[in-house]
């Protein structure tokens, strides 16, 4: 699938392009883009992303804001001739490399570019659930119903089948949760609607395609399961680029984990309700096992009642004691098997029904017996939620084994990648100690666009009065700044703390994080003058407002994960117990790279200007201060009031 129309490029067909060529004061982009600016970062990190590529080598790219690094990785992965799979942080961003970056440099080149981009099956419809849906009673209220025949209409005209085209669907819309693609009961070849499927027609133009855009999580979902037997989700390809790819660690954890939960026993039982209604093979046999199987569910996963994320170390006094619980549980899901094997017929549902629930079975098994103490075992309970949890503590060897060693060149790239200006942090967690490495500074002039303010009366951010005081810096902060800012906090606590001392004394318009969507949020806060938003760390990344309306960024606390943290823990004693210092070796760094990540909202473009205000002035008191101001761009740095005052009264 080309990604725009074929355009004219406007350079010598014949001459060999290269990185120089489109980056050079005089080359291709010069003659091309109206706003063309040449930065000499920008060609550095091209060149050697080129080079990498050319060469099989794993390069490592920390680009400061402003490098044009989107830029310096595509043209490179074109000219490469290989296929290429480009990893995003969020859905956001892959659409703006495939909707925007790609039809630009389209417009560049005389043949079509074979570019797709893929997102998980949940993006995406499910025809056959559609069509059941017109004969099925599935539907509940108004509101779904509405919604349906909005789905309806749309897949008549759809060609990819992506959600995120019924821009009129509500975010949170049930409906579609009930006809979306995952896999949670596809048939797969065996479905009628296979050949018209959405998800077979992503594969099909990844297949074609030479550029590929993924989000992380796509990729690590893909990368588990290469190894199966017709596990892969992504076609063969010859080098990765990671872009935000300080967010590897976490998300690498998370697919080479394990997760099992109680939702998902419930959605279980539930499908397998309603199909074998649809399906008229129902009967009283299999609504007994099912309520037995909730029944077992229900008090299994009682056994965990704390609400929050802990740790779960108590594994050789827990089975004894609660061995019956378990194993019901487990008979339970192996009945739950053997019934539907008796069903008469192929009945291509049953299939996805049953490996589901072998699925959960292994999971409960490696979560509970395993012991493989290369992972931390957590316990997870939101409201009604319950997750049971096994996390590597070290994703190095695994991201070696099932990727750095099997992918002959892996780019990563981001913002935020090195700590004190050096690369050691990211090379250690990662497993890349062997990879060249590149920084790009940014191209702004942070010491006359930017003033750090720390204050330096406040107390420790640990003490019971942190919140009031720092409600009373806030407030100073936001009457000079004029609102036109972040607040951002490392606990919802917190947030919620200081937004309620402020909300009677503030007459900025106040946006809360949680009172809203996200994207609403942001909406809101670009078209209201004025505007402060307390939010937390879901806009710490990833957030691009440009211009007036967000000039200050105001930060709580130094954001250290929380030590109690049950993966965070677990990595910290492993770091002890092989003698090294955790604090310096990770929570810091962690830490440091957060900050930076925090502080990289407020400048986002050239004529950008702002106050960042850090309220915790442990950066200025203790020594590891200094690793974090190594970290950051040489902004000009004050501890006084005033000096903010009148930095906005300029």
């Amino acid at each position: 699938m080309s990604a725009s129309t074929n355009l004219e490029r406007p350079a010598r067909a014949s001459v060999k392009l290269t990185a120089k060529s489109f980056f050079g004061p005089k080359g291709i982009l010069s003659r091309s883009h109206p706003a063309y600016e040449y930065r000499e970062g920008q060609i550095r990190m091209a060149e050697a992303v080129e080079s990498a590529l050319h060469d099989g080598r794993h390069l490592i790219v920390e680009a400061g804001t402003g490098t044009g690094k989107t830029l310096a990785y595509l043209v490179p992965a074109i000219l490469s001739g290989q296929r290429i799979v480009i990893s995003t942080g969020t859905k956001n961003l892959q659409e703006q490399l495939y909707f925007k970056d790609l039809p630009f440099l389209q417009s560049l080149f005389e043949h079509p570019l074979a570019v797709c981009y893929m997102k998980g099956r949940a993006n995406y419809l499910c025809r056959q659930k559609l069509y059941d849906a017109e004969r099925d009673p599935i539907l509940s209220g108004m509101d779904e119903i509405g919604e349906f025949e909005i789905i309806r209409n749309w897949e008549a005209r759809t060609k990819t089948g992506d959600r995120n085209e019924l821009r009129e669907l509500p975010e949170k819309s049930s409906a579609w949760w009930k006809l979306d693609a995952r896999s949670d009961l596809c048939a797969g070849q065996k479905c009628q609607q296979f050949d018209r499927c959405f998800i077979t027609e992503m594969h099909r133009r990844a297949a074609e395609s030479d550029i590929i855009i993924v989000n992380h999580h796509l990729f690590f979902a893909d990368l588990a399961v290469r190894d199966e037997p017709f596990g892969g989700i992504l076609p063969e390809y010859s080098a990765v680029i990671f872009d935000e790819a300080h967010e590897i660690e976490d998300v690498a954890g998370q697919y080479f984990g394990m997760t099992v939960s109680n939702l998902q026993i419930q959605e279980l039982i539930k499908d397998a309700a309603a199909i074998s209604r649809r399906k008229q093979f129902a009967t009283p046999e299999l609504d007994r096992v099912l309520l037995h199987l909730g029944d077992h569910s229900e008090r299994f996963f009682g056994l965990f009642p704390q609400e929050g994320r802990h740790g779960f170390t108590n594994r050789e006094e827990f089975l004894p004691e609660y061995d019956d619980y378990y194993h019901e549980l487990v008979f339970g899901l192996d009945a739950f098997c053997a019934r539907l094997e008796l069903v008469q017929g192929a009945i291509e549902e049953l299939l996805p029904l049953v490996r589901r629930s072998k699925l959960i079975q292994q999971a409960l098994r490696f979560w509970l017996e395993c012991g493989d103490t290369n992972y931390v075992y957590w316990v997870e309970r939101r409201g009604r939620a319950l997750y049971l949890q096994a996390t590597p503590i070290d994703v190095s060897a695994a991201l070696a084994t099932h990727l750095f060693d099997r992918v002959n060149c892996v780019v990563l790239t981001s913002a935020t990648l090195s700590v004190a200006g050096a690369f050691e942090y990211t090379q250690t967690r990662l497993g890349l100690g062997g990879a060249s490495t590149l920084r790009v500074d940014s191209q702004y002039d942070f010491a006359n666009q930017v003033l750090l303010y720390v204050p330096p009366h406040l107390p420790d951010p640990r003490q019971q009065d942190f919140p009031l005081l720092a409600a009373g810096e806030v407030k100073q902060i936001l009457e000079a700044s004029r609102g036109r800012a972040f607040v951002l906090f490392t606990s919802y606590q917190q947030m919620r703390q200081v937004y309620e001392l402020l909300r009677k004394q503030l007459t900025f318009p106040m946006l809360l994080q949680g009172d809203a969507p996200r994207n609403a949020l942001l909406d809101a806060f670009r078209a209201t003058p004025g505007a402060v938003l307390f939010a937390t760390s879901s806009f710490w990344q990833g957030v691009d407002v440009q211009g007036e309306q967000l000039s200050c960024v105001i930060i709580d606390r130094l954001p250290f994960a929380v030590p109690t943290d049950p993966v965070v823990s677990a990595r910290v004693n492993s770091i002890r117990q092989n003698g090294g210092n955790a604090f310096y070796e990770y929570q810091v760094p962690q830490a440091a790279l957060a900050l930076k990540q925090g502080f990289g909202r407020l400048i986002r473009s050239t004529k950008d200007r702002g106050v960042l205000a850090l309220l915790d002035n442990r950066i200025t008191k203790l020594p590891y201060g200094r690793v974090f101001f190594d970290s950051l761009p040489a902004y000009r740095f004050t501890t006084k009031l005033g000096d903010v005052q009148r930095f906005f009264d300029v």
